[in-house]
């Protein structure tokens, strides 16, 4: 069962000048909504580059960012285990593309390997040796993923922009985030993208992911809070989800 939680849900945005690129601090405003729909209070804690982050926090949302910027964010988290140890006492990370590559083992910037935080057994390079069916030097589109089935989701939509291919490791927990139906995803041979342990979700997917996809916000919430009640629509993002379905001719 998640652990008792205060009273105000507070959701992290972890550096957004830095892993901001995409518009992914997008999903905390989605978060925040649908628990006060809910009338849950929650509050959003912006933590700029070069300021601690706090253990205390209930979700951690990290974005998508170029190399540079990326490698700062990675410096920045490893100097401290505040993610890592509110993830051990039943915190949430959503990990978005430069996001999802930092809290795994390794990732390559720069024309060089950096440590990551390790929350996920997930290893990115730029081509894995011996290379795998060949990538272009970026991939950007859309993506469409069908939810492993654990997750009890409905079809994922988003969208894609990234030039590295991500790999489980030996012995790596968890299951993928799901099967890729259109797009890359991850880039390896099963054809998936990211990864789900525990309450830890990393993924490609831009959109922001949760604007396109409240099932998977509700899906962190929970993790947070146990079941939650039911919401409807909002119809805006049933409509949305329709069509976008219908322009990638979805059945």
């Amino acid at each position: 069962m998640p652990a008792a939680r205060e009273s105000t849900t507070r959701i992290a945005l972890i550096y957004p000048e830095l892993l901001g690129t995409y518009g992914d601090g997008g999903n905390a405003l989605v978060l925040t909504q649908r628990l006060r729909w809910r009338g849950i209070a929650a509050e959003v804690v912006s933590v700029p580059a070069g300021e601690p982050v706090p253990a205390g926090c209930d979700i951690y949302l990290l974005g998508g960012g170029e190399d540079e910027p990326q490698t700062l964010a990675a410096e920045g988290l490893r100097r401290n285990n505040s993610i890592e140890r509110a993830v051990a006492g039943g915190a949430a990370v959503l990990a978005v593309c430069a996001g999802y590559q930092v809290i795994g083992q390794s990732f390559p910037a720069g024309g060089k390997i950096h440590d990551g935080l390790g929350l996920l057994g997930v290893e990115t390079r730029r081509s894995f040796d011996p290379p795998d069916a060949p990538l272009p030097p970026r991939v950007v589109g859309d993506i469409a993923l069908d939810p492993d089935p654990s997750l009890r989701l409905p079809l994922v939509l988003g969208y894609e922009n990234h030039g590295g291919r991500t790999r489980p490791l030996p012995g790596a927990r968890g299951v993928p985030f799901g099967k890729v139906r259109i797009g890359l995803g991850n880039g390896i041979p099963e054809g998936t993208d990211g990864l789900v342990e525990g309450t830890v979700l990393g993924t490609y997917l831009h959109g922001p992911v949760l604007a396109q996809n409240p099932a998977v916000a509700d899906l962190l919430l929970t993790w947070v809070h146990g079941p939650l009640p039911a919401l409807p629509g909002p119809p805006e993002v049933d409509a949305l989800r329709a069509a976008r379905a219908r322009a990638l001719q979805i059945a």
